[in-house]
């Protein structure tokens, strides 16, 4: 097997790519974004590290709220433009408190809550 390269993702023009974050039971957690340098700093460090759009610095996963996030193994989609990371989450992964972003369902053309704030 050849030796993962990090310049051969397809990183967009604003030198991001999208990362899908997975817990290992394969519950959908969270997208984000990661430039070149933060997911670097995520296979050497183990600590899974993004891009924050907002503030236009790494952002290090539960560095504040110590919901971290390790990496259990990176996978890359046929495209090579987007990223599946399966982690290890410690606590809820969305901002919200909850166990993951994806709480709100659309069903019979209505919105349905389907997870609370972990207290």
């Amino acid at each position: 097997m050849p030796a993962f390269d990090i310049a051969s993702i397809g990183f967009d023009a604003r030198g991001l790519v999208p990362a899908i974050a997975q817990s290992r039971e394969g519950e959908v957690l969270m997208l984000a974004w990661m430039n070149a340098e933060s997911l670097a700093e995520t296979l050497a460090t183990g600590q899974v590290t993004y891009w924050s759009r907002s503030r236009a610095a790494l952002w290090r996963k539960g560095e504040t709220s110590g919901h971290v996030q390790r990496l259990v193994e990176l996978r890359i989609d046929c495209d090579r433009d987007c990223l599946l990371l399966i982690v290890d989450q410690a606590g809820p992964a969305c901002h919200t408190n909850r166990r993951s972003c994806f709480y709100t369902a659309v069903q019979a053309g209505e919105e349905v809550v389907l997870s609370e704030p972990i207290a």
